[in-house]
């Protein structure tokens, strides 16, 4: 973990400063940075990212407004650092691609565990993905399919962009059909700690899937919402024989 490539983007520098020697200290080497979103996007276009930590107040376009142009060329995780406190701010901030969101002012040994923990995440999901196993790794729900050892999603018969956490949670759906669960289950199971569970968060990405998979996203027809209780991923029904 300590070997993955790390960019950070703040337009502080005394931020950029404290958080390369905090890393360093905690045993990061490979750390790069960048001072605004237009250096931040190019950076993540000529380089592969393990993790990108991102502030939202950039001098030239924002943290929001570039992390679809950095989630385009990767799917590493994007921790969002803002002094915004709202819950839309933050709900903004995963709706465009963001994995964490962090307010200023902040513990910088917090904000290292967090990367941790997204790094474990990402990097296992990487280290799983090249397992050829021809059983088993794929889920047909008819509209969908899902690929776990390819790491795709085709929606229609068109193969579908997919952030890791929302590939990871539809995919714990898929291996779990018509079983309700409630956000932090979700959260503990698919994002592997408790610690930092957050409603929003599930919500978010509930809703990303969505996006994806339902024929109208307002109205789900196959990951539904079971009031009171959580969300299940209705199994495709079986045709009965003649």
């Amino acid at each position: 973990m300590e070997q993955a490539e790390i960019l950070l983007v703040d337009d502080e520098l005394a931020i950029l400063q404290m958080m390369t020697a905090v890393l360093r200290k905690e045993g990061f080497s490979k750390i790069d940075t960048a001072a605004d979103g237009r250096s931040a996007v190019a950076a993540c276009a000529a380089k592969t990212y393990d993790i990108v930590l991102l502030d939202v107040m950039l001098p030239d376009r924002s943290g929001l407004e570039i992390a679809p142009d950095i989630r385009r060329t990767t799917n590493a995780p994007i921790l969002f650092l803002t002094a915004r406190t709202s819950d839309v701010d933050k709900l903004t901030g995963f709706a465009v691609g963001g994995d964490d969101y962090i307010v200023k002012p902040f513990n910088p040994i917090e904000v290292v565990a967090r990367m941790r923990a997204q790094l474990r995440r990402h990097l296992n999901s990487a280290k799983s993905a090249p397992a050829a196993e021809p059983v088993g790794t794929a889920y047909d729900y008819g509209r969908f399919r899902i690929d776990e050892a390819a790491g795709t999603l085709t929606v229609d018969g068109t193969e579908t962009n997919c952030p890791a956490l929302v590939f990871q949670l539809l995919l714990f759906f898929c291996k779990h059909p018509n079983r309700i669960f409630g956000k932090s289950e979700l959260y503990e199971r698919v994002w592997g700690a408790h610690s930092y569970s957050d409603d929003n968060t599930v919500m978010v990405h509930i809703h990303r899937i969505r996006e994806r998979i339902e024929l109208d996203p307002s109205k789900p027809a196959l990951l539904v919402n079971v009031r009171g209780m959580g969300y299940k991923l209705c199994a495709p029904a079986r045709e009965s024989g003649a």
